[in-house]
């Protein structure tokens, strides 16, 4: 167990509530509840009590917990005091206990030491603010398998595929005066296989727990008037932006968070393209142009009683090459139903008709696939974890008939791995991460 000092923080939200909580954490934990509760609380029991000052006034009466370390979240000796919710009075409570010589604590400094006391690996202490700041049910449940330890058990799973194929290399550069027997090179192929197999299966699965905690970014692009307004408005279930027959009615940028089957989607409504001399709205038009630039994909709108048209031909054509994007016919509920349909997807922002079509295409192409018993939660820095990885173990088949080579590049595929868990994570990396997280926690 690190030894550190005594920290204290107001581990709820702020503004009023029916109830607010003080954390204190460190050896000084069961001194400050013998001054502030009068007595030391029998551990890991809730104690109805009076808070007090240091005249011996009741500042607060509450539930008082402590919890003797190594068993608590920190490790350490952890104290919480659970008051009425009152800024005023938390605050009252909290410089109480810095009086008595404790530090405020660091945003995410109480996690950071569950870190360094081997309570929770860096995957699952990461996983503790996403579950804080998931914004939907589906990235609530997924952060939370992370927080039980679902990705680093994948991981460690990898890793001891990884210790395996190193010993097996370091036998062989054991005996340099004997040639490498073909039976030991079929090994670590057939070894290197396998984990690369793995590899690919964590990294899917990654990628989805990605989507679940970034989500995408989707702009609505086309001609004036082609519905793109009334479409995020269907999206969004509610009336977010204004609709209007005159064309250029939106001018500006119109961002709206949604989510579809629990992945957050960020859409954006943007101008409508075409040629005019309003300098405000080619101003519009020029944000709807970096809004498309920025997007994980684009909605193309075309109105499906005109059919594609020349304008909608030139807009397609300027699109980001490198930005999936989806031809969206809106208005079809304007067609006969003997008008032949084209490829794309045929909707009515009005009428509802087509919506479930395109929900489940827009998830199929930002990379959405459903994964049997639930994603786990994942960060961009696990990505390019689990990334360089994949490149160490490539080379690493290249490098199959020279052991030393092999061995350098199974190492630092172990290396690139263990980042991930925190193993050997730098203190800055580690200062970056924590430094995200709210003051409570």
């Amino acid at each position: 167990m690190q030894k550190t000092d005594t920290i204290a923080a107001v581990a709820t939200a702020q503004g009023q509530g029916g109830i607010g909580v003080v954390r204190i954490s460190g050896p000084a934990s069961a001194a400050f509840a013998a001054e502030v509760l009068g007595k030391l609380p029998e551990p890991r029991r809730a104690t109805y009590t009076g808070f007090l000052d240091e005249n011996r006034e009741a500042i607060d009466q509450g539930i008082a917990i402590f919890f003797p370390a190594p068993n608590s979240f920190t490790g350490e000796d952890v104290l919480e005091l659970q008051g009425h919710g009152g800024p005023a009075v938390l605050q009252l409570i909290l410089q109480r206990c810095l009086n008595l010589g404790a530090r405020l604590a660091e945003p995410g400094e109480f996690t950071r030491r569950a870190f360094l006391n081997d309570k929770l690996d860096l995957a699952q202490a990461e996983s503790v603010a996403d579950l804080i700041s998931a914004t939907t049910a589906e990235a609530a449940r997924s952060a939370m398998r992370s927080l039980q330890g679902e990705f680093s058990e994948e991981i460690h799973a990898l890793l001891e595929s990884l210790v395996k194929l190193r010993m097996l290399v370091e036998a062989m550069l054991d005996f340099p005066e004997e040639e490498i027997d073909e039976a030991d090179t079929d090994l670590c192929r057939s070894g290197l296989q396998a984990l690369r197999e793995n590899l690919q299966n964590t990294l899917k699965a990654a990628k989805q727990g990605s989507l679940l905690r970034n989500g995408a970014h989707i702009a609505l692009l086309g001609r004036p008037n082609v519905g793109k307004s009334s479409l995020l408005n269907r999206l969004s279930g509610i009336e977010v932006a204004l609709v209007s027959d005159v064309p250029g009615t939106t001018r500006d940028v119109i961002r709206e968070a949604i989510q579809i089957r629990g992945i957050p989607l960020h859409i954006m409504d943007t101008a409508g393209l075409r040629e005019s001399g309003d300098e405000i709205e080619n101003m519009g038009m020029e944000r709807t142009r970096q809004a498309a630039e920025k997007a994980d994909l684009i909605l193309l709108l075309v109105d499906a009683s005109n059919g594609r048209m020349l304008e909608d031909e030139e807009i397609i054509s300027g699109l980001p090459r490198d930005i999936p994007h989806l031809l969206v016919y809106n208005k079809a509920d304007l067609l006969g139903k003997d008008v032949k349909r084209g490829s794309g997807i045929y909707v009515s922002a009005k009428s509802g008709e087509g919506m479930e079509e395109l929900r489940e295409e827009i998830l199929r192409m930002i990379g959405w696939r459903h994964q049997e018993g639930g994603a786990f939660i994942a960060r961009q820095r696990h990505l390019a974890a689990l990334n360089e990885t994949m490149s160490h173990v490539d080379r690493a088949f290249d490098a199959l008939q020279n052991p030393e080579l092999l061995a350098e590049e199974l190492r630092l595929a172990q290396q690139a791995l263990n980042s991930i868990t925190g193993r050997f994570s730098s203190d800055d990396l580690l200062g970056e991460i924590f430094s995200h997280f709210c003051i409570g926690k």
